[in-house]
């Protein structure tokens, strides 16, 4: 038996607006350009551009009462769209100090792509159809780094089924040996080993002995080499002494282990990082402003003036008329939104960004990274009196330029580490302690993370050891045994 039944619950959703501007506070100054033109060419109401000459201010005048025969369609109230107010009104603007400076061009290295450059260099061999088709096909599975990881036995398949070549694994192999003689050195390489071989050689004249005995320690006792197993390398070469792999291995350690990254694989452009804020140190007196990047001159479109006044004075019959009105009108009140959401993301970047430099004033000084104070994202949240994950779509992609560098505002993020007299650190802080503390020790006999945990706890800084390898790790600092130096 169906019964039917009445629930009341409350529902949270978010306003079209409110959707809009969360979009557009995420969107960092680099991509927000291309959002407004977007914008703008979605909605005819919006213009670019500063102030225009003060025009007459158009009268109010009454609407006339719709006839009996125009009681089916909603009427259209335009009385608030005749005034001139709006214009200035709805025009963005700036809160920071920046200058017109801001406005330049970042500039934008040009390049030649990977790809590009190997397949000029294929050209020159002079290869039959058959081995150029092989040779691009090969080219076209060179990864960003340099490095061909799909398997040969693929590749074979590939240029049968796409191709319609038949061909064999020694064929394949004969062109990729030409392709792995290109610049830069080691390009084409299927694994780490054979990229360190092929460069090595390049440098082989049969007579430096460094080369020679770099190659055989590449070939024969790469697993030991990669685990800085010393003692095992020098008894597999049947030498006694460190002193005869010493230079081997420091010529080993400077060759390039990413070829391709010798050439810019991002294609022809790419575009340098824009700063969402700037921040100058005038004399001990922080200045903070917004790049006029985020401040674009928009707004409401004078023409469709006309439109309504011409509605104003019609009986309200003219059926295309009217749907015309209403499209303006409703384009109207988009260019608004848009252009509060604009505003508004202008005013909390700035809120956020303030509070962020009254938080860790005293590192944005001097930027000490040992000032950097432990800060949370409900830290600021609680300052600005907004939500938590506000503060996280701005800290997550805006960036700020200072007189020491252009940092994102998730670096300013940190938690805190206890020390011996209670005092919170942030762990930042602790980072470069244990950096300074790897840098400064004998390479003979580099730190283990339990001995960075007592030097610490000496410090007065409660750290446990596996704090100490996460700290490591995110350093992008290997474990004591591959830090050992010869």
């Amino acid at each position: 038996m169906q019964k039917l039944s009445l629930n009341q619950s409350l529902q949270q959703k978010l306003s079209p607006q409110q959707i809009q501007f969360i979009k557009l506070l995420q969107v960092p100054t680099a991509e927000l350009e291309s959002r407004i033109e977007e914008e703008l060419e979605l909605n005819p109401v919006l213009e670019e551009g500063g102030d225009e000459p003060e025009e007459e201010r158009v009268e109010e005048q009454t609407e006339t009462e719709p006839s009996e025969t125009d009681t089916n369609t909603d009427e259209i109230d335009i009385k608030d769209y005749l005034r001139d107010d709006d214009y200035n009104s709805y025009k963005t603007h700036s809160d920071g100090d920046g200058d017109d400076d801001d406005d330049r061009e970042m500039p934008i290295p040009m390049g030649t792509s990977l790809h590009e450059t190997l397949l000029t260099q294929l050209g020159f061999l002079g290869l039959n159809e058959r081995q150029t088709l092989i040779g691009k096909q090969l080219v076209g599975s060179i990864e960003g780094d340099g490095y061909i990881r799909r398997a040969l036995e693929s590749i074979v398949n590939d240029l049968a089924f796409s191709q319609s070549i038949e061909t064999s694994l020694n064929e394949v192999e004969d062109v990729l040996k030409k392709i792995q003689s290109f610049d830069p050195a080691g390009i084409a390489a299927r694994n780490l080993q054979e990229c360190l071989l092929l460069q090595l050689d390049r440098m082989d004249d049969g007579q430096d002995v460094d080369v020679i005995v770099a190659k055989r320690i590449i070939s024969e006792c790469y697993e030991e080499f990669t685990k800085k197993h010393y003692p095992k390398i020098l008894k597999k070469l049947d030498l006694d002494d460190e002193d005869y792999i010493k230079d081997a291995i420091e010529l080993i350690v400077r060759l390039n282990p990413k070829p391709g990254g010798e050439i810019n694989t991002s294609g022809v452009k790419n575009q340098y990082v824009i700063p969402d804020f700037i921040l100058t140190n005038n004399n001990s007196k922080l200045e903070l402003a917004l790049n006029s990047r985020n401040a674009p001159e928009l707004r409401i479109s004078r023409s469709y003036t006309e439109m309504f006044k011409a509605y104003d004075k019609s009986d309200k019959k003219d059926k295309k008329l009217k749907e015309a009105v209403s499209f303006v009108k409703q384009k109207l009140d988009a260019a608004k939104w848009f252009i509060d959401a604009i505003k508004q993301r202008q005013h909390t970047l700035l809120r956020t960004m303030r509070a962020i430099l009254e938080f860790q004033y005293d590192y944005f000084l001097e930027g000490d990274e040992t000032k950097l104070r432990p800060m949370i994202l409900k830290d600021i949240a609680q300052m600005i009196n907004m939500d938590i994950s506000t503060v996280s779509r701005v800290a997550s992609s805006k960036t700020i330029q200072t007189d020491f560098g252009v940092f994102p505002l998730k670096y300013f993020f940190s938690e805190g580490i206890s020390t011996d007299s209670g005092e919170e650190v942030s762990s930042r802080e602790v980072k470069q302690i244990i950096k300074d503390l790897i840098e400064a020790e004998d390479k003979n006999k580099p730190y283990s993370d339990d001995k960075l945990e007592d030097l610490l706890n000496q410090k007065g800084y409660n750290i446990a050891r596996r704090t100490v390898a996460k700290y490591r790790e995110q350093l992008n600092i290997p474990v004591a045994r591959l830090r050992k130096e010869m």
